[in-house]
């Protein structure tokens, strides 16, 4: 019999982190345990960089230079962000409050 192993999330909802490779950043809003995205987009990453899909994969309010936008990205290509700077994605207000000590929390009514 097969075992299959789930890594854990490292990173939580509010947490700053900055991708390994590429120069943006982004605060995590959602978390998949694994993979659930389209084949197509999955496709669309290099060979030779694609993730693998059993992992947490996260949801960021990211920004680079280019400006803000929606990112999808597997944990293996993140890391804490400790830059202690704020994040200046217009989408964060509406979910949380902060930064606080690095780190943004969830407004009230959005908890579940």
């Amino acid at each position: 019999m097969q075992k299959l192993l789930q890594a854990r999330a490292e990173f939580g909802l509010g947490q700053v982190v900055r991708h390994r490779i590429y120069p943006f950043r982004g605060v995590v809003f959602d978390v998949d345990p694994e993979f659930n995205n389209t084949e197509e987009w999955y496709q669309q990453i290099p060979e030779d960089l694609r993730p693998r899909k059993d992992q947490p994969f996260y949801h960021l309010f990211a920004e680079s230079e280019e400006g803000p936008y929606i990112a999808y990205v597997s944990q293996q290509n993140l890391l804490p962000d400790t830059s202690s700077q704020p994040c200046l994605h217009p989408q964060i207000p509406r979910l949380f409050d902060g930064p606080e000590k690095g780190r943004y929390t969830l407004k009230p009514e959005n908890v579940n």
